[in-house]
């Protein structure tokens, strides 16, 4: 039985060294496809395209989509005046990713947003960021690790009922929720650390840590376990 094909964000880097090159690279940490990979899924990287509306023609070749994190949302997207902490535009990367989640989100494809990913997810439903949080990123390039409380009766309890610690590297987290979306965690300061539309037609997550740097597959594998089910049965 073919495993479910999951697509993941990737982010252009200008210059990017490895053995005798240094050259612009489109690339994503390891993580992401080695967790799809262990929760029973194959992974396809989709690299930013210049042409955002070819994203229904990419999610139609996927069984399910992760966009990954990185770099803050321009505020431009959301309306807001730029704060001089957020990070400079991505515009090739926002156009591409938000056209994806449209995509994703009009076919019905399952989706998980991680951190930049669940901050996209709100802003292309309309919602707000905080453009700057303390206490969630300490150390440049290294992650922290916090609680987080899930809400009962969301889809991401169902997953993990228990409060769970999580590695997270962020400064921005969502303010005004997106059309249809619910918070189904909170930290322990009362950020919002997941969110879903909720119904049994659809499965679209978003999670402000970072699953990719540990090893609990519950989320990324409910993601591909819905990939699966959403296949014609003779994929499957």
């Amino acid at each position: 039985m073919p495993r479910p094909l999951i697509g993941i964000t990737t982010y252009v880097e200008e210059s990017v060294r490895y053995r005798v090159w240094d050259v612009a690279a489109s690339l994503v940490p390891c993580g992401y496809h080695e967790l799809v990979q262990a929760a029973g899924g194959a992974a396809v990287l989709l690299p930013p395209d210049g042409a955002p509306g070819a994203a229904a023609e990419v999610l139609g070749r996927l069984d399910g989509l992760v966009v990954a994190g990185g770099p803050d949302v321009d505020p431009a997207r959301y309306g807001a005046v730029r704060d001089p902490r957020t990070g400079p535009a991505e515009t090739v990367r926002d156009e591409w990713e938000l056209a994806l989640i449209g995509a994703a989100l009009d076919a019905g494809t399952p989706l998980l947003g991680i951190c930049r990913g669940m901050q996209a997810l709100n802003v292309a439903l309309g919602g707000t960021l905080v453009q700057h949080i303390d206490g969630h990123m300490h150390r440049p390039g290294v992650m922290d690790w916090h609680p987080v409380r899930p809400v009962p009766g969301t889809r991401y309890a169902a997953l993990v009922p228990e409060e769970a610690e999580v590695p997270t590297y962020h400064h921005q987290a969502v303010d005004r929720l997106g059309r249809g979306l619910v918070a189904s965690a909170h930290a322990v300061d009362g950020t919002v650390e997941a969110v879903e539309l909720p119904g049994p037609d659809r499965w679209v997550l978003g999670v402000q840590w970072h699953p990719e740097r540990d090893k609990d597959t519950r989320v990324v594998g409910a993601l591909v376990g819905a990939a699966a089910a959403r296949r014609p049965v003779a994929l499957r």
